[in-house]
């Protein structure tokens, strides 16, 4: 099985956010400039590259097929033998029941064990979506990605799994590809026929390479910072037959549907084939669409050839239909009646179910927008517009086929509001669909069209909980690789109005003919410009819409507006925001906040969304996202709890844990017991010595200010430390007034301090900001804690938040992931640097309850930069983070 790990030269790199008590050196500002281009041009590249070649291929397929007209096309699938049809139907069927062995392979050579039906649904689903869509390891790998874990395996396995598979792909098509060009003489007249002894030896050798590696090798190779285990020779037979055997079936399925006139055997056939589709799968536009057509026009040498063009086409278009759309749309029913059981058993609605299904019928509603854009760029079929020239008024017909290319555009555009789970979206999508199958009904009895909307509109109705966001429509931003795809769809919708009417001479009467067999051409120019208008009228709604303001520091109106928020809030840690230092962002009806920082291009908030309803702080978390996207940021949310990683699961974040934090449960705490008797002979020491612990009333805090300046200057001068900020408390008097103090004093002198956060649901108190003077005795900070949560406890507070130890609790298995393995390396070795253990130790012996907390971010090359950019707010600069 082929594994890949990082080798140990490449696993010393990384960052890491810190605390007060410690840092890491972290990537300069130009390692950190030249990875943000990295990221820039891997986001902006592959998206551009493959519609590039998606007009490539349209221009190439509209040159070869020039003299072709669309009703030759659609006259060839028409009268397609319902034989042939069912030939295809079969061997359609039998491939994809050979698609699971990539799967069951795969889980034996890792030694892992599943039902075979399970397996055979989750490759069947995976096969159906990944062959339409194109981008097979991402489509692919992450349904597979959110099955298997279902299922039991772990995150390494799943990666083993599609790793197997897509070997298996490629080896597969290689070897069956080189044997026939090797074996299988092509006429020379076609374009390939002289490279096919060469190109059939190459790409003979690159499975005969890999079954050699895995026969002769028996230590893993280093590819850079991998290292890869060739699998055994029985193995990797396995991989190239279960490979060759899926592409044999699939050219099958186009050769039953090829016009008798071709006269080419299959084995010339196939080799053909397997070269359209290494050119499709290497453009890595969906599907293949264009690049695949085109290939093949050309290998049969059809070029000019309007009697070959045309049934080529044909047969092409209706393979599309058979191999790829019907088992779609099979795919498609069977997810949307797995995953509506789930509706109706609250216990399935996990973070995962959660975040599945909004993405899923927002594709879903992008390809219905697509099929209708399409669909009115084309003629209606003759018999059936003779049918309907007996039943409706031309109007009806001229109205309808207009508004089904305007619904077409205008799914388009919802489909991002479903996938941001807007409410309004939600609605408009429900009503847009069955509207758009009245109209394909009524403009040329397309039953076909209307049963998918239907269908679509039917496993969309009971699934309106997940769509809870009020949020405007032209409020939302639109990535980059999204309006990519919706102008490749209208792009594509111009191009197929150009072929499929290019012998119609063009006037500028051609706009106001309507006529109910003479009509097509001006009924597609018509509804081509309804399509265009609700773009551009969606495009400069959203582009006139009122400036976002610059984030600024709160004044003390909204200082006092999140006041209730904080004190009502289960976590202590929220006072943070009275720190002043930090944005905030409040929802429409004020019932939560986010407090934020920004450095660089990460908007870092910290903590989770302040406040105690669920809907509010939920909507918080998506509007904090769209605000980063519209200003070219990335939205980070530091030092966050387990019980809300739901939040950012559904918003496509990644979660990094960086520590733990100490929360001792007040009732349970006492000085009780052998563990405690250090801390009880030093709370009884300086008890003698005089030593006690006041709680300053937050209105008296004012007035000792003075006395408490002196003890944080000296307290910085003696650890040459500086003010830190961010997550972490300053001597600022503004700050320090907001809250209450404990102060410890000795002979009525002010020696020690801590500003207390304390909640009004009794639910937590913490300190922050702790000072003490140079000259105090030992153990008073032990004194300072144990004598609050004392008071605590008979205050009726359940829990001491001791604040969090970063980087405790990270994994260093071999399985773990990278950041744990790195995490735990400098926990366990970076003592001589920071003090992270003697800060866990500390904080353990009050006996507290750990609890992890977690970064969620960007995922990918991002997350280098955003850990500097986090260690940067919280150290006051980047210099901070390697200095006290």
């Amino acid at each position: 099985m082929p594994c890949m790990a990082p080798s140990r030269s490449g696993e010393s790199r990384g960052s890491r956010s810190v605390e007060q008590q410690g840092g890491a050196q972290v990537l300069s500002q130009e390692d950190a400039l030249s990875r943000t281009g990295s990221v820039w041009l891997r986001r902006f590249a592959g998206p551009v590259l493959s519609v590039l070649m998606l007009c490539l291929a349209l221009w190439a397929l509209y040159r070869l097929a020039g003299e072709v007209s669309y009703h030759q096309v659609g006259e060839y699938m028409h009268h397609l033998r319902r034989g042939r049809i069912g030939q295809a139907i079969v061997l359609t069927a039998l491939g994809y029941a050979v698609m699971p062995l990539y799967d069951l392979f795969a889980l034996d050579a890792i030694g892992r064990k599943l039902p075979k039906p399970h397996v055979a649904l989750i490759s069947f689903i995976s096969y159906a979506f990944s062959n339409t869509l194109g981008m097979a390891m991402l489509v692919s790998g992450s349904i597979r990605y959110r099955f298997y874990i279902q299922a039991g395996l772990s995150t390494l396995d799943v990666a083993k799994v599609v790793l197997f598979c897509t070997l298996s792909f490629w080896l597969g098509l290689f070897a069956i590809t080189g044997t026939t060009l090797l074996l299988v003489p092509i006429p020379l007249g076609l374009p390939l026929g002289h490279w096919r002894l060469l190109l059939g030896l190459v790409l003979c050798l690159i499975p005969l390479l890999w079954l050699a590696g895995g026969a002769l090798l028996r230590r893993p190779l280093k590819v850079w910072r991998w290292k890869v285990q060739l699998p055994p020779l029985a193995t990797g037979l396995r991989q190239v037959f279960v490979g060759a055997l899926d592409w044999g079936l699939a050219a099958a399925v186009l050769y039953a549907l090829m016009p008798d006139s071709l006269a080419l055997h299959f084995g010339s056939f196939l080799a053909i084939f397997a070269l359209a589709q290494i050119a499709g799968l290497i453009s890595h536009v969906p599907g293949g669409l264009g690049v695949f057509e085109a290939v093949m026009l050309a290998g049969f040498g059809a070029t000019g050839n309007q009697a070959l063009s045309a049934p080529i086409l044909g047969a092409l278009a209706a393979f599309r239909g058979v191999y790829y759309l019907l088992p779609l749309c099979a795919a498609t029913i069977v997810v949307v009646i797995r995953e509506a059981r789930g509706l109706r058993q609250a216990a399935l609605l996990t973070p995962w179910f959660n975040g599945l299904l909004p993405p899923f019928f927002a594709g879903l509603t992008l390809v219905s927008g697509a099929v209708l854009l399409f669909s009115g760029a084309t003629a209606v079929l003759p018999g059936r517009l003779e049918l309907l020239s007996d039943l409706l008024p031309l109007p009806v017909l001229e109205i309808s086929h207009f508004l089904n290319s305007v619904i077409g555009m205008s799914l388009l555009i919802l489909a991002r509001g479903l996938q941001r789970r807007l409410d309004a979206a939600y609605w408009l999508t429900l009503v847009l669909l069955l509207a758009g199958a009245v109209a394909s009904l009524l403009k040329g009895i397309d039953y076909e069209e209307a049963t998918l909307l239907i269908l679509l509109a039917v496993a969309l109705a009971p699934a309106h909980r997940l769509f809870y966001r009020r949020a405007s429509l032209f409020d939302i931003t639109f990535s980059f690789g999204w309006l990519l795809a919706c102008a490749t769809v209208l792009g594509c919708t111009v191009w197929l109005v150009l072929f499929s009417y290019q012998h119609v001479e063009y006037s500028n009467d051609l706009w106001w003919q309507f006529s109910f067999y003479h009509g097509n051409a001006p009924r597609a120019l018509r509804a081509l410009v309804g399509a265009a208008g609700v773009a551009f009228l969606f495009a400069l709604t959203t582009l006139i819409r009122s400036a976002r303001s610059r984030p600024t520091p709160p004044d003390e109106t909204e200082l006092a507006r999140a006041m209730p928020l904080l004190k009502q809030f289960h976590s202590a840690q929220a006072h943070l925001a009275l720190m002043g230092d930090k944005s905030l962002l409040f929802d429409q009806e004020g019932k939560a906040f986010i407090m934020y920082g920004i450095e660089g291009r990460s908007w870092v908030a910290m903590g989770d969304p302040v406040g105690r309803d669920d809907r509010a702080r939920q909507e918080l978390v998506w509007t904090f996202r769209e605000r980063c996207e519209r200003a070219g940021g990335w939205p980070v949310f530091y030092q966050v709890h387990p019980d809300d990683l739901d939040l950012y699961l559904e918003v496509g974040m990644s979660l990094l844990k960086i520590g733990e934090e100490a929360r001792v449960r007040l009732e349970q705490f006492n000085l009780d017991g052998k563990s405690k008797k250090v801390l009880r002979n030093t709370v009884n020491k300086l008890v003698r010595e005089g030593m006690r612990v006041e709680i300053v009333p937050q209105e008296q805090v004012p007035a000792l200010l003075p006395q408490l300046k002196s003890i944080s200057d000296a307290w910085l001068r003696e650890k040459r430390a500086r003010e830190k900020g961010f997550s972490l408390g300053a001597f600022d008097e503004r700050y320090l007034s907001r809250t209450p103090m404990a102060v410890v004093w000795q002979n009525d002198q002010p020696v020690a301090f801590a500003n207390v956060f304390l909640t009004d649901s009794m639910e937590e108190a913490s300190v922050d900001l702790m000072r003490y003077s140079p000259d105090a005795p030992p153990g008073l900070m032990d004194y300072l804690f144990v004598e609050l949560m004392q008071w605590s406890k008979a205050q009726g507070y359940r829990w001491f938040n001791l604040g969090m130890a970063p980087l405790s609790g990270l994994q260093s298995r071999r399985q773990a992931p990278l950041w744990n393995r790195f995490g735990a390396l400098i926990f366990g070795r970076g003592e001589r640097f920071y003090n992270f253990q003697g800060l866990h130790r500390y904080k353990d012996k009050f006996d507290p309850e750990w609890e992890p907390r977690y970064l969620a971010a960007p995922g990918g090359i991002a997350l280098p930069v955003v850990l500097t950019n986090v260690a940067s707010l919280i150290s006051g600069g980047l210099s901070g983070v390697v200095r006290r």
